[in-house]
């Protein structure tokens, strides 16, 4: 596996420290974001699903804790929009550059403005996905917020 990608240029041309970890993706799991936080040995609220949608038919990046789901109305209200939809696969991955199961929220072929849940700043480090299926990066949320120049809301569905 690739230990470099768009993603983790990104993240070293912008100063952020962070840990490679890789792990056995299974693209048959019912939740890739749970199977990622088993074979990495942590909890699921700490592995954070990079989501694309489209924001008043904008493209737009939603990042939650892969133990849950999102609450679409709320995208949409933290970036300002009215309505909000997920991406179509194809679509994401031609806007981002990266394979669905392995989209991350650095370096992808065009910025987009980003949400990311809350609960993102309960933890000292959260794992993200590092631009490859089976390949996670381990950052500071802060620093993820700061580069991403993402907005902070609760986007948890109910």
């Amino acid at each position: 596996m690739a230990q470099v990608t768009r993603a983790t240029k990104a993240l070293e041309q912008a100063g952020i420290a962070f840990d490679l970890r890789s792990y056995d993706y299974d693209p048959a799991a019912p939740s890739i974001g749970r199977a990622a936080a088993e074979a990495l040995g942590v909890e699921p609220a700490q592995v954070f699903k990079t989501l694309m949608v489209l924001a008043d038919g904008k493209p737009a990046c939603a990042i939650a804790p892969s133990d849950g789901e999102i609450s679409l109305k709320r995208v949409a209200a933290a970036l300002g929009a009215k309505a909000a939809a997920m991406m179509r696969p194809a679509d994401a991955e031609r806007l981002t550059g990266y394979k669905i199961g392995g989209v991350s929220p650095f370096g992808q072929m065009r910025r987009v403005p980003v949400v990311i849940d809350e609960t993102a700043l309960l933890w000292d480090a959260v794992f993200l996905n590092g631009g490859q299926r089976g390949l996670q990066v381990l950052v500071d949320p802060n620093d993820a917020v700061r580069v991403l120049e993402a907005v902070i809301a609760d986007i948890a569905a109910s």
